[in-house]
């Protein structure tokens, strides 16, 4: 099956028309500029991918250049951790660079632009300054020092740079229009004093140029072709050219480029803090262990929470280029990390909440090692040895003494299916004095041919490791925690975003190493966390298996008056799943992931009865054939046996032409 050839974002197609009006392809040069004030987060994943991924696609240098021109919030730590989540994410920069390699560039052209009367020293307070700057309704007035002498301006400068002024004595402004209607061309700042020691150059500065000065200057230094970033800088283009354009009058026999900014809409990602000071604010009121906490949207904490780069950017790809800000639903990122982790995790078993079960006719004291396919996804993967014997352990969730006929698992009377064993049929209970089971009775059947509609996972007591697990959910319970005007984002923490507990595991997992992923069978997708010591196992979990959340969402209300006093008959679930299924593959990518998050609620209350007879759709109705499958899978994961007719329709699937109808076979 061909390919359809990718569309150009936008971007692209600013760099095609460049090429096209003769631009060398040569000439192209990307950089990603991070602050090195605080960690990289998933926000930036974007920019990261957008830059790189040029450099790629053209076969481009990208600098790496740290815009450290803020000593007061800037540490080598941050550089240290940028780099490592550059690497980590799998690309490569040509050139380590930083914006104080150019400070003393930077300093000459400042004194030219106040020979040129372009740039002159201010000396009123930080109030005064903001009211004659006037409102974005409101041009603004000079101020007293606007029109001091060339001389006494570079000699006052001179002394700024000499440490002779405390902070906030002095500054240097770009002498520009204080009636521009945009108010960043109102004689900006372009250098203040600060006495604070710089992470590179110590001591050797006490004053330091302001961003807007700095940053477009670097990019002409480093001849720069195309100058990416995200939508909140477009207003700061006209101050960008501005500088620019002087600054090349005064280097452009030896950098004959200017680069040209262009601007994105930057990654907002739903439940989600983006704001580096916001971050840091967690991390110093304890609220989460630093900025590697799992729950942090910091690339460093999803690399410890079991993230993976591939994961990540294919990611980024979904989520695309675009002109206009928006909102991704961090479900989208979190089905990413599933579906590369299905691929690619060794399956094996863990029983987080455990009951004990006892097999009554299985002779004690003998054991049994059972072979256990690995990855049914990866040919490669092989297969391991499971212990068995007469007394495991299955979660407690997995049994009831009475349940419906949809409850696929265990209950008195009904048989199940030991994953990778034998058929058990479940016999009595013992229960505690609280009344409380504390263990289940059953026999076991060596015909394993028998057809039986649920299989758990289990593991022998007698053989199980134990090991920490921390079970970890969304920081925050609101969708846009900082979007209330009323209410600090810091109150819609989530309470129950962390639960530690202690499971049992097969003991394949005792040789296990730092950063290992698994799919704990029925449950998830863990990695071993970096906690972890000879003494005692650490596991996080990275993700459910589904979307938890989607469940919990409230309904809209109807307002349809009528509609409420005359209720129609509730339709049923399986009806629901067709009709959403019928228009799937029309939905554009964001709204599918809705969509399949909608149906797997809904599988809740269908019946492997009810589903059976769609298994016969036509091959035309795709997307009919995709809501089945995504069914299927959800009454496989909570315990439906797999049959001859399941297969036979999952077969199928698989050799479909339609790429989401094979993604969803796969995923079973």
């Amino acid at each position: 099956m061909s390919e359809t050839p990718k569309s150009l974002n936008f971007i692209e197609h600013i760099i095609e028309e460049d090429l096209a009006k003769g631009l060398s392809k040569d000439k192209l040069r990307f950089r990603f500029p991070p602050e090195p004030n605080g960690y990289l987060h998933i926000g930036h994943t974007k920019a990261i991918g957008i830059s790189f991924g040029l450099g790629e696609k053209y076969g481009a240098p990208v600098n790496l250049r740290f815009d450290d021109t803020n000593p007061a919030k800037e540490e080598q730590e941050y550089v240290d951790a940028i780099k490592r989540d550059i690497e980590w994410l799998g690309y490569k920069w040509a050139n380590e660079l930083y914006s104080s390699d150019y400070f003393q560039t930077l300093y000459d052209w400042a004194v030219l632009l106040i020979k040129e009367s372009k740039a002159y020293v201010d000396s009123q307070s930080s109030e005064a300054m903001a009211e004659q700057k006037g409102t974005p309704t409101q041009p603004g007035i000079e101020g007293p020092y606007r029109n001091r002498s060339v001389d006494e301006n570079l000699d006052l400068f001179e002394r700024m740079k000499s440490g002779e002024f405390d902070e906030g004595e002095h500054i240097l402004r770009a002498k520009i229009d204080m009636q521009h209607p945009n108010m960043l061309m109102r004689d900006p700042i372009m250098y203040r004093v600060l006495k604070k020691s710089h992470h590179r150059t110590g001591k050797e500065w006490c004053i330091y140029p302001m961003y807007d000065w700095t940053h477009g200057e670097s990019d002409y230094i480093e001849q720069i072709s195309h100058s990416l970033c995200s939508l909140e800088f477009k207003p700061h283009r006209p101050l960008y050219d501005w500088f620019k354009e002087h600054v090349y009058e005064y280097a452009h026999e030896a950098l004959p480029m200017l680069p040209k900014q262009r601007e994105f809409a930057r990654l907002n990602l739903s439940y989600t803090i983006m704001s580096k000071r916001k971050l840091l604010k967690l991390v110093e009121e304890g609220i989460v262990s630093g900025w590697d906490d799992p729950r942090m949207p910091t690339i460093s904490g999803l690399r410890r929470r079991g993230y993976t780069p591939e994961s990540i950017r294919n990611f980024i790809e979904k989520v695309g280029v675009a002109k206009r800000e928006n909102v991704i639903d961090v479900s989208l990122l979190e089905f990413c990390v599933r579906e590369h982790l299905n691929y690619t995790a060794p399956r094996v078993m863990a029983v987080l909440d455990p009951v004990k079960l006892v097999i009554t006719n299985y002779p004690e004291g003998k054991e049994e090692w059972l072979d256990a396919e690995n990855n049914p996804e990866d040919d490669r993967a092989g297969s391991r040895k499971v212990p068995f014997s007469r007394e495991l352990y299955i979660e407690r969730a997995d049994f009831k003494e009475e349940a419906s006929h949809k409850f696929f698992r265990l209950k008195l009377g009904s048989e199940v299916r030991l994953k990778n064993a034998y058929i058990i049929k479940a016999e009595q209970v013992v229960k505690d004095a609280e009344g409380n089971i504390s263990e289940i009775h059953c026999t076991y059947s060596t015909d394993t041919e028998k057809k039986v509609k649920g299989t758990l996972h289990w593991v022998s007591i007698q053989h199980a490791i134990k090991a920490e697990i921390r079970q970890y959910d969304r920081l925050f319970m609101d969708e846009a925690p900082d979007s209330h005007q009323d209410k600090d984002f810091m109150d819609f923490i989530n309470p129950n975003s962390l639960k530690t507990t202690e499971a049992f595991l097969e003991p394949s997992l005792s040789d296990v190493k730092i950063g290992d992923r698994f799919q704990f069978q029925r449950i998830g997708y863990f990695n071993v966390d970096d906690d972890t010591t000879n003494e005692k196992l650490v596991f996080n979990k990275t993700v459910g298996l589904r979307d938890s959340w989607a469940k919990s969402k409230p309904k809209q209300k109807s307002t349809n008056t009528a509609q409420s006093n005359h209720p129609q008959p509730q339709r049923k679930a399986i009806s629901i799943i067709q009709q959403l299924g019928k228009k799937y593959t029309n939905f554009p990518e964001e709204k599918q992931q809705k969509v399949k998050a909608e149906i797997q609620k809904l599988a809740q209350d269908v019946s492997y009865e009810e589903l059976q007879p769609l298994f016969n759709t036509a091959v035309k109705k795709v997307g009919t054939r995709i809501a089945v499958t995504f069914v299927l899978h959800e009454l496989l994961k909570n315990g439906l046996e797999r049959n001859a007719e399941i297969n036979a329709f999952i077969n199928k699937a698989l050799d479909d032409t339609n790429d989401l109808l094979v993604a969803a076979a796969k995923e079973i």
